[in-house]
């Protein structure tokens, strides 16, 4: 669902205009933390509810936490589906649930104007804090789940993540995939869906994000009364750090496909590393800013060896990947990855070059409002700077920390933190003769 908030770009934009677009922080009763924007021009705002409930904290149950928000509005209070929808439906309001690895999203859209506000946000309310979980609505949800664990057997993107995911962090709880298992799903009951949310869904383990067109004391009433029903609990537990992997390694998984998928890496970054910025630029050069990135050039257009070939790194409350990835021909695997791993090894000792370093700056930099173009995205921005703890000022200061990056600082972080005796290779595809 994509959202336009068509007066934000100028508030970006224009430095006059920044402090309406401040981020105000404070805390409800319940203990949850709430963060909130006023956006003017528009009736309308952007609600999520964010949990630290992600597939993480699946513990061994690996999947829960995703059929746990995939079953939040099949039925709440004394509603089914069909009804929650049409209750959305019926005032224009827009709502939906996700899991990720790190936390688990709760968002509404909404007009503001009385009594569409009213009608959409207690329907809000009453799915966090009264889902049914009953017994067909489960078994529906579980057998969709299963449907697609199953197809993921026959896709060789899913497969080359999962185990990648797996390569990167063994017995962290980062390594299953969010979705689950074919192992661990089939034996899960209601209880097991019902002990998870009584857990984690909780004000003490919640943030509210609020931007839109409401004043502070509307989004103060909306905030209490979005958590007024759920127990205070406690925050979840500190996730165990991430282990870097001791050597690397290289797995092939056959896979009848004429193409074989590779991905390399290791885990990189998270959202509060003081390395951040100059990773993140840097690997805009690497091979994060598409047709003119290094990999790009060395493994597209110089060689013709992959349609595409890029590289991320994937900040988290732990450590999240850094991975390198690419599709080529069956018979160009191993020229694919030796060229993959020359050109990665090449930025890691020498670092970008000061033309190359000014290039990503301005790219970066001059679509940096292009972000924020939509009401959703600068929640989901908020959302973010909440869960992780990021500075209040980090959108105001993001351009800044870009521009303070220097070849040096890059070559540095680089060499620190990306170890090409560490990497981890996942290759999936059928083997050359």
């Amino acid at each position: 669902m994509r959202f336009y908030l068509y007066s934000l770009i100028c508030l970006l934009c224009s430095p006059a205009l920044w402090a309406a677009a401040k981020i105000d922080h404070w805390q409800t009763p319940q203990g949850s933390r709430v963060y909130y924007v006023r956006t003017e021009g528009l009736p309308m705002a952007d609600i999520q509810v964010v949990f630290d409930a992600g597939s993480a904290r699946d513990g061994q149950q690996y999947g829960l936490a995703a059929l746990t928000a995939g079953l939040l509005d099949t039925g709440a209070g004394s509603w089914n589906a069909d009804a929650i929808a049409q209750r959305f439906e019926s005032v224009g309001a827009l709502f939906g649930a996700s899991s990720s690895i790190d936390t688990t999203t709760v968002s509404l859209r909404t007009l503001t104007d009385n009594p569409l506000f009213d009608k959409a946000l207690d329907t809000m309310q009453v799915i966090l804090a009264q889902p049914s979980f009953n017994d067909a609505d489960f078994q529906r949800e579980k057998n969709r789940t299963l449907a697609g664990l199953k197809q993921q057997q026959e896709s060789p993107s899913d497969i080359a993540s999962i185990a990648f995911y797996q390569a990167l962090y063994g017995d962290h709880p980062y390594a299953h995939p969010d979705s689950g298992t074919l192992k661990t799903v089939p034996a899960f009951t209601p209880a097991d869906v019902r002990g998870f949310y009584k857990k984690y869904y909780v004000a003490a383990n919640a943030i509210i994000v609020i931007v839109g067109d409401l004043s502070k004391q509307q989004a103060e009433q909306t905030a209490e009364k979005l958590v007024g029903g759920l127990p205070v609990g406690q925050k979840a537990e500190l996730l165990p750090d991430v282990a870097m992997p001791a050597t690397s390694t290289v797995e092939h998984i056959e896979f009848p496909s004429t193409q074989t998928h590779v991905l390399v890496g290791m885990p990189g970054t998270y959202r509060k590393d003081a390395d951040y910025f100059n990773l993140y630029v840097g690997n805009h050069i690497l091979g994060g800013s598409g047709l003119v990135s290094k990999l790009f050039d060395e493994i597209r257009e110089k060689r013709g060896l992959a349609y595409s070939a890029s590289s991320a790194f994937i900040p988290m409350l732990k450590p999240g990947p850094f991975l390198v990835s690419l599709q080529t021909r069956n018979d160009q695997t191993g020229l694919a990855l030796q060229v993959l791993n020359k050109t990665l090894g090449d930025f890691i000792a020498q670092g970008p070059t000061e033309a190359e370093l000014v290039a990503a700056k301005q790219n970066i930099t001059g679509g940096f409002a292009m972000r924020f173009d939509t009401n959703k995205e600068l929640a989901s921005y908020v959302s973010m700077i909440g869960f992780y703890g990021l500075p209040l000022d980090y959108l105001d200061t993001f351009q800044h920390n870009v521009e303070q990056t220097s070849v040096a600082s890059i070559t540095d972080a680089f060499k620190r933190r990306v170890n090409p005796q560490r990497l981890q290779t996942i290759t999936v595809g059928k083997s050359a003769k």
